[in-house]
């Protein structure tokens, strides 16, 4: 994609914070240099210059904007950033509320000093870290308090107050309401023992497409999904060291334009750890339109096989996923799933749920290295080859010393590489995963007899060249041909 223009633009228009790092934005006119998720103005294409990294940048005259800070790795805050800091602060206090202790704590992860996080968040939000903080926790203990039967006692400590009076009294102060008050007046709900969270989306949602995609690779006894619903057994570790374990189900509700996510009660201590998982595996912060804009013209050579609002179905749990990938090559989706069954089945935890199909938790990397004999003799009987066990064997090591980064965004190409590396894993398995659990957006496995079958009659080399003008949404374009299928 470095050496596509169009296709660079198009990525910096999205402002998509995935291509953070990949490439970097120099303005002629300006003479600034940006990240591609830089909230400014955008320059006309004909002033971009692109470069792979910000040395490039800096080294053909170039100065770093004030906004984005392309000079500071994600990784590495340093208190000289105002906004970059600032919105990195906010997007932990949405996503880990209830995990942060203080703000101090925020300043820590990130790398800076207390004083100087409040000052570049009071600057770019005009409003005090702390109260951004109370707030974030506010919405959802009241979230909690309107959608699940759990108590108010229970509502402020998943919430991450420590205390249940200071909590009253923020709430009465915030909503002009005692949070009793609040569940006296949805009294009249019948509750059961599930927490109903809404996740809102950017219209149009292909839905239909999506849950089809899920359901053709459910894992039986781990995945349940009809022709509206997703259902899936969940196993985390919490703060506390123990593990969470339970279930939870994704509706769409198109008039509102929101998914409703339900888990069980026995989920709420990880709660922010399976909405974030949620709206990665649903693509929920996708806009259609950026995707769409580029990809319309895949219909001059396949009509109607962009659809607006098809999004790039990712992953719940990487292992998994990893396995799942590893056990489809060169076999049905249909074989795949029933090998995959097995395996839940012989090596998975057990877990009672009162929704039909949810049975096993798969098995973990840590309980995969755990187990007292080669993989390859115990996988065997399943009805696996000796080489494909052995290739899920490496991935659970990697994966559990953590050899490979799936963290969401970070330089999948890097990644790529790596897992190329293991033997058993090829060009179309890498991508394969980047795509589903690293949101990769350009991977194009040319060699997947589906998109051989969705495109013909152009030949792998015509489809290459072709796939040019799809950059950098090839991933997305991988999903409407299949889709056509």
């Amino acid at each position: 994609m470095l050496n596509n223009r169009r296709a660079l633009y198009a990525a910096f228009m999205a402002r998509d914070e995935r291509f953070d790092g990949i490439f970097f934005i120099g303005v002629s006119s300006t003479l600034i240099y940006c990240r591609p998720s830089c909230p400014a103005k955008r320059p006309k294409k004909e002033n971009c210059i692109f470069f792979q990294t910000a040395a490039q940048a800096q080294k053909a005259g170039y100065r770093p904007c004030r906004l984005c800070r392309p000079d500071l790795d994600l990784k590495e805050v340093r208190a000289s950033s105002s906004a970059p800091l600032a919105k990195l602060a906010a997007k932990l206090m949405i996503e880990e509320g209830k995990s942060i202790e203080s703000v101090g704590d925020i300043a820590r992860r990130l790398g800076c000093d207390e004083r100087r996080l409040h000052r570049a968040f009071t600057k770019n939000y005009q409003i005090p870290a702390v109260k951004f903080l109370t707030n974030c926790r506010l919405i959802e203990a009241k979230n909690l308090l309107t959608s699940s039967c759990t108590s108010i006692a229970q509502a402020a400590m998943a919430a991450g107050f420590g205390s249940l009076r200071r909590f009253n009294h923020i709430f009465k102060k915030s909503f002009n309401l005692r949070p009793a008050e609040m569940r006296e007046r949805k009294s009249r709900k019948k509750f059961s023992d599930f927490l109903e969270v809404a996740i809102s989306y950017r219209p149009p949602y292909d839905w239909a497409s999506v849950i089809k995609f899920f359901s053709t690779r459910a894992i039986v006894g781990v995945e349940w999904v009809t022709t509206e619903e997703y259902f899936r057994t969940v196993s985390i570790k919490a703060e506390d060291g123990k593990m969470a374990e339970g279930w939870l189900s994704v509706k769409n509700n198109p008039s509102k334009n929101l998914a409703l996510v339900r888990l069980s009660e026995t989920l709420w201590p990880v709660l922010d750890e399976v909405l974030k998982r949620v709206k990665r595996q649903f693509d929920f912060a996708l806009d259609p339109y950026a995707v769409y804009e580029t990809l319309s013209v895949m219909n001059q050579s396949f009509p109607n096989v962009c659809v607006l609002g098809a999004r790039l179905p990712g992953s719940f749990e990487v292992f998994e996923t990893a396995v799942r990938a590893v056990i489809g090559q060169q076999i049905s989706l249909k074989a795949a799933g029933t090998l995959a069954a097995r395996i839940a089945e012989k090596f998975g935890r057990p877990i009672e749920t009162d929704l039909p199909g949810l049975t096993r938790i798969f098995p973990s990397p840590i309980e995969i290295l755990a187990l007292d004999a080669k993989i390859e003799d115990l996988f065997g009987p399943l009805g696996l080859i000796s080489s494909r066990s052995i290739t899920i064997g490496e991935l659970a090591r990697l994966i559990e010393r953590k050899g490979i980064d799936f963290e969401y965004g970070r330089r999948p190409e890097e990644e790529i590489k790596k897992l190329i590396k293991i033997p058993g894993v090829g060009s179309w398995t890498a991508n394969y995963l980047a795509m589903r659990t690293m949101g990769y957006t350009d991977a194009l496995m040319e060699t997947d007899l589906g998109l051989k079958k969705a495109t013909q009659p152009y030949s792998a080399k015509q489809l290459f060249q072709l796939a040019e003008n799809w950059r950098p949404w090839r991933s997305y374009a991988m999903i409407n041909l299949w889709n056509r299928l």
